[in-house]
């Protein structure tokens, strides 16, 4: 079996130029550029606008209306405003009180204060019930002892 060198030297070009075509095409892809041209060539041309208001009354606070003369004038009064010494107010010192030095503590420990609040005025109400079933009795003694009670404190409290 003899090999054919020519025509398969042939066959091998004619790979390699497929090849090589392929090759061009993906690099193109990968750049944007398709069939010789850029990719900014295919995308349309931005249209820019512009932003002068048609209305002539809106036209006069516009900046471009404005001279040189008038902006010059304002910055002097800008710049003059600026030269004058700020006066602070007199703080009245006696006002002013530093913090406690326990107020961080307080702050923190607020939070479980609430809750060991909470749980004391369970505690107290429950004992109150303990003692209200031990006597049953002395319910009514209580109900009429305040019940009188209540009366004198409002009279105290005029």
């Amino acid at each position: 079996m003899e090999v054919d060198t020519e025509a398969g030297a042939t066959n091998l070009t004619a790979e390699a130029l497929k090849r090589k075509e392929r090759l061009q095409k993906m690099r193109n892809l990968a750049t944007g550029k398709t069939d010789g041209k850029k990719a900014d060539e295919n995308l349309p041309k931005p249209i820019f606008r512009s932003y002068r208001p048609k209305d002539e009354s809106l036209m006069e606070n516009s900046l471009e209306q404005k001279t040189a003369g008038d902006i010059e004038k304002k910055v002097e009064e800008q710049l003059e405003l600026a030269k004058t010494p700020l006066t602070i107010e007199d703080i009245d010192i006696s006002n002013l009180a530093p913090r406690k030095p326990d107020w961080d503590l307080k702050r923190d420990l607020s939070k479980k204060l609430e809750i060991l609040e909470r749980r004391t005025q369970k505690a107290i109400a429950e004992l109150i019930r303990e003692r209200l079933k031990e006597n049953q009795e002395d319910i009514f003694q209580a109900v009429n002892v305040g019940s009188s009670i209540m009366p004198q404190s409002q009279e105290d409290d005029d």
